[in-house]
């Protein structure tokens, strides 16, 4: 069984969204599929079969202040519009095709990060409320996002224990993969002065958090050195998609968004021979 694999990034995703109405003009559908922030976020669309929801959402709301301003700091703790993204979006405004999801049968695997461990865990996405409170937690960027509490744990942005989770695909047995990045080749990470202010608010109450803050861009690397290596050496069960530029994970010009997504549309078109060999 082939294995989907998504990064996060913000706004940077939009790439991974053309790939993925590709997938879906194709008849392409991943029975297992695994990622992080906004990039399972977007994949949900995917799930529900929804081409083109997206770049939909994008064109309509990228600038809409009830969904990113500092206003939403007064209302819900947030620079983007909880409620407004994770409920009116897609239960009133812009639907989430529910009956379509439900009909999925696969394996949905959403990234968080354990603020009291510092570590990854991996919840069921098919298990997704209809406040998508599981979405919420996977996005929870320190600063922009509070944490959000599910059961009795607490979670953080699931990009920051484990940014491009392909190693949790094959140890779930999944020795064929599609993985795509939001990140140019040749990226990597180094430590912000955003991360380093934000371990050291949290030092003192998450401390294990903190830790993996600071970690993040060696793991990050690491990860990013794994997927080449995977692509180099495994040609035929790996398939590594990436854009050729830049994505500015805050991008306001919506011209900008949308040609990062028929980037991802074109590349994905290009390469689908070599993404159904995966299914062989």
């Amino acid at each position: 069984m082939p294995g989907l694999i998504l990064e996060g990034g913000t706004f940077r995703p939009i790439f991974s969204c053309g790939v993925m109405d590709a997938l879906l003009h194709h008849d392409v559908m991943f029975d297992y599929v695994i990622g992080v922030s906004a990039g399972i976020t977007n994949g949900f669309s995917y799930l529900s079969r929804q081409s083109e929801r997206n770049l939909e959402l994008m064109r309509r709301y990228r600038n809409d202040k009830r969904y990113l301003s500092p206003g939403n700091y007064l209302k819900c703790g947030s620079m983007f519009g909880l409620d407004f993204v994770f409920d009116e979006i897609p239960n009133r405004l812009l639907p989430f095709d529910w009956d379509a999801f439900n009909a999925y049968e696969g394996r949905i695997r959403v990234g968080v990060t354990n603020v009291e461990t510092g570590e990854a865990e991996y919840l069921d996405g098919r298990e997704l409320d209809e406040k998508c409170t599981m979405l919420r937690a996977t996005c929870a960027i320190p600063f922009y996002f509070p944490p959000i509490k599910i059961g009795d744990k607490t979670y953080y942005d699931g990009g920051l224990s484990d940014s491009i989770p392909i190693r949790k695909s094959l140890a779930d047995g999944n020795d064929k993969n599609l993985i795509i990045l939001t990140q140019p080749q040749g990226y990597r990470k180094t430590l912000s002065r955003s991360s380093r202010a934000a371990a050291a608010a949290l030092r003192h109450r998450y401390p294990r958090l903190a830790a993996t803050l600071l970690a993040r861009p060696k793991m990050y690397n690491e990860t990013v050195c794994f997927c080449d290596h995977l692509a180099a050496y495994r040609p035929r069960d790996t398939v590594l998609l990436r854009p050729l530029a830049p994505i500015n994970s805050f991008e306001s010009d919506v011209t900008r968004l949308e040609n990062a997504y028929w980037e991802g549309y074109r590349l994905a078109e290009a390469r689908m021979g070599e993404i159904k060999r995966l299914f062989d």
